[in-house]
């Protein structure tokens, strides 16, 4: 039987994205995977066990801080940065040609897909495993997060393949959706949203007000609902 491994962030893309491989693969043949990467909080990461446990599928949490011991990403403990509030489109429309967003983590996607990659690959034996990827086509828009774009994720994607005798594959559902028609999916599904989160600050609740969770906030809104994570 195929084998389904989600990067889930315990946000709401990678948790539509695991409920899509779990309607595919069935629940015993689906691992997720998290990453402690130095976040300034651990809300997303039990977001994810959360999620996981909901699913019934096998979670596991690696610490990756160490690769990120040079940025200065400002969603990291050791950032000198603040989170900016406001919109992403705002903050693409104040930001420079050669700028990048301080919350873009370096070349994060492509570190978690080489590391899923490989659990994928020592897992696989004589089956195929399918590495499930969130992004969305909000996430590359104005080139906000480079390695969600559809370029990246092809080339990484190919350059997996090769890598693995085409026993791993990345699927992206969402490279075509924006942040609205996930939830749409995802509310089809049954997502229990209300145990996700996606803030970037680690308050008791959502601050409402960063990019992300502005974001979530509108998608909510789109599909005539309110964020189940900012009752109060």
């Amino acid at each position: 039987m195929n084998k389904a491994i989600v990067l889930s962030s315990g946000g709401v893309d990678s948790t539509t994205a695991l409920a899509l491989a779990v309607n595919q693969f069935g629940k015993d043949n689906v691992l997720s995977l998290s990453f402690f990467y130095g976040q300034k909080h651990d809300k997303e990461l039990k977001a994810a066990e959360n999620v996981a446990d909901y699913y019934g599928v096998s979670h596991k949490l690696f610490d990756i801080k160490q690769f990120l011991a040079y940025s200065n990403c400002s969603l990291l403990t050791r950032s000198t940065k603040e989170v900016k509030e406001g919109s992403y489109d705002e903050q693409l429309k104040a930001k420079k040609e050669d700028d990048i967003l301080e919350t873009y983590v370096p070349f994060r996607n492509g570190l978690l897909l080489s590391i899923a990659a490989t659990i994928g690959m020592s897992v696989a034996e004589n089956d195929k495993v399918y590495i499930y990827l969130g992004n969305h086509a909000d996430d590359a828009a104005g080139n906000a997060y480079a390695d969600c774009s559809m370029q990246f994720v092809k080339a990484i994607g190919e350059a997996i393949k090769l890598g693995t005798y085409n026993k791993v594959e990345i699927k992206s559902p969402f490279v075509n959706f924006n942040k609205a028609q996930i939830v749409e999916k995802g509310l089809s599904l049954g997502v229990p949203y209300e145990l996700t989160w996606s803030c970037y600050k680690g308050g008791e609740k959502p601050c409402g007000k960063c990019g992300t969770c502005i974001d979530r906030i509108n998608a909510f809104k789109i599909n005539g609902l309110n964020d189940p994570t900012m009752k109060e």
